[in-house]
């Protein structure tokens, strides 16, 4: 993919999928964010912060930022901070990406992972990573919430695009 307009409907219903999770986790207790689940980042808390710390490092590497250190992820942060953490992460991102032009899509960078490790990729593939892992993610994230709460929430993108005829 490296249409700028694609990655732009990605990215708005990302943000909108992501917006319905914390904004249902925001009203649980601590003991139900931290309960531990063999899946995610093993709690409801962990895999919030991880879900932000991904879109925050995403973003900073896709700017060209190479030396971007993975976020704590013990951190007792309320879905509200966490929310408020994703929220300025898009706005950076959304600056970054008014400054694009199609022939950037396939230009390679150069960044680190989180475990030290040099790797270069084309912002395309920056930008369809942050998409991907956000959506693995949020799947672990709407079970744990069924779980936790009996809520449920359709996170389908046609639910998203979808017009009535």
């Amino acid at each position: 993919m490296s249409n700028l307009a694609s990655f732009d409907s990605l990215l708005r219903y990302s943000d909108w999928a992501n917006t319905e999770l914390f904004r249902a986790a925001g009203p649980l207790s601590d003991s139900k964010l931290d309960q531990p689940f063999e899946m995610g980042i093993g709690s409801l808390r962990r895999t919030l912060l991880h879900i932000w710390a991904g879109e925050s490092v995403w973003t900073s590497r896709i700017q060209g930022k190479a030396e971007t250190p993975w976020p704590d992820q013990e951190e007792k942060a309320s879905p509200a901070a966490m929310f408020e953490r994703l929220r300025a992460a898009w706005s950076e991102r959304d600056r970054f990406l008014a400054t694009v032009n199609p022939a950037d899509v396939a230009r390679p960078i150069t960044y680190r992972d989180s475990k030290g490790s040099l790797f270069r990729a084309s912002l395309a593939d920056m930008m369809t990573q942050m998409i991907i892992h956000s959506t693995h993610h949020r799947a672990q994230v709407a079970n744990m919430l069924r779980h936790l709460a009996g809520i449920t929430i359709d996170l389908d993108y046609m639910y998203w695009v979808r017009v009535p005829a």
